[in-house]
């Protein structure tokens, strides 16, 4: 028979076991944001990684209903036709997309160099916009002022090597910028395809990290996680496609000479739900101001169609059944993400967010029969 001295003693030691566990647990989540936090940039680059293992699988899933095919040959007949789908853009309109980028990168720097007189001139303060580098380039493009007399000596030792130390900084940052792109992208793809060649292990290994009694519950959550982004990420795709030949198309009737450019750029933003919708639309405007009034209205109007077929048909009838997240919920969530981790975040915010809603769904399935019992 206990005392009340024993059970103030196991009161007081259940008490410090949950102080210690709290605490552990405390400390561990501490760190767990820490390492999110500075190892950020890597974690969305495995994320993006599984991403496109998570499509390369959806599509060989989809042309198994057409082909009874083993997995493996599904997967090399879908890398093969997307290579080569890709090698023929680039081999057909290699020369066009290089010509339009730098046409489309000195049109959208005069325009805003216009924009930013048209607000100085009505009194709007431009010191909050990074103008600098624009005006800079635009004043060293114009015609330099004569000078009173003619000077012939020649530079220093210093200024020789001071020209020399920045033209070398600017070339090794452009090489590291490119070869880290490159990078980044090999790393992308050798994970996609690596997760997309033997999915069903690297399920197993998530699986097997949780613990024995609540495996069940994590079947089904991994389960319904890929399910939903597969669906996400095949609507996603043909969404893309669709805007990049809707807007291609409509710029060349207009006659935007950027427009296989712009096309390209738009389809691509299409992935980053409503932000990048945003985004495109203000460039396609810029580009076509430079062909005239009548052309940036045109373009103006291409674009509300597009945004049209983008929200209103396609989205409805596509991602009817994919996604469901309030579009002022997705869009601080994409803020939110874009402030944090930059582009990164903003760009797999969707897809993260759907992650979150499905373990939400599941564990509010699990909670409201539990209430009707009880009650």
């Amino acid at each position: 028979m206990t005392g009340p001295a024993d059970n103030r003693l196991q009161a007081r030691n259940d008490l410090a076991w949950a102080i210690s566990v709290g605490g552990a647990g405390v400390v561990l989540f501490v760190a767990l944001l820490l390492f999110t936090w500075y190892f950020a940039a890597t974690l969305f680059l495995i994320f993006a990684g599984m991403l496109l293992g998570v499509a390369l699988n959806a599509m060989s899933n989809l042309l198994g209903r057409v082909v009874r095919l083993p997995h493996s040959l599904r997967l090399t007949v879908v890398c093969l036709v997307v290579a080569g789908m890709l090698s023929g853009v680039l081999f057909l309109g290699g020369t066009t997309i290089a010509q339009q980028t730098t046409a489309l990168s000195n049109t959208i720097k005069s325009q805003l160099v216009s924009v930013k007189a048209f607000l100085e001139s009505n009194g709007v303060d431009t010191s909050l916009f990074d103008f600098g580098s624009l005006s800079s380039s635009s004043d060293s493009s114009s015609p330099a002022a004569p000078s009173a007399a003619p000077t012939h000596s020649l530079p220093s030792a210093g200024t020789i090597a001071a020209s020399g130390g920045a033209i070398f900084s600017q070339s090794l940052k452009l090489i590291l910028g490119t070869a880290s792109a490159v990078g980044n992208f090999f790393i992308v793809l050798f994970l996609g395809i690596a997760f997309a060649t033997q999915p069903g292990i690297y399920r197993d290994g998530l699986l097997f990290m949780a613990p024995a009694g609540h495996r069940g519950r994590a079947v089904a959550i991994i389960d319904r996680i890929g399910e939903t982004l597969e669906r996400w990420l095949i609507a996603q795709i043909i969404t893309m496609v669709a805007v990049f030949l809707v807007t291609w198309i409509g710029l060349s009737v207009i006659g935007i000479q950027s427009s296989f450019i712009l096309g390209i750029q738009a389809g691509l933003l299409a992935f980053i739900p409503t932000v990048g919708a945003i985004l495109g639309g203000l460039i396609v405007i810029l580009a076509s101001l430079a062909s005239g009034w009548v052309a940036g209205l045109s373009a103006f109007i291409l674009f509300l169609g597009v945004h049209a077929l983008e929200s209103y048909v396609l989205t409805p009838i596509i991602q009817r059944q994919a996604l469901d997240i309030p579009p002022a919920t997705l869009f601080a969530f994409q803020i939110l993400l874009g402030v944090v981790f930059g582009i990164w975040g903003l760009a797999l915010a969707l897809p993260l967010m759907a992650i979150a809603k499905v373990m939400i769904d599941h564990f509010k399935a699990e909670d409201v029969p539990a209430t009707t019992m009880a009650a």
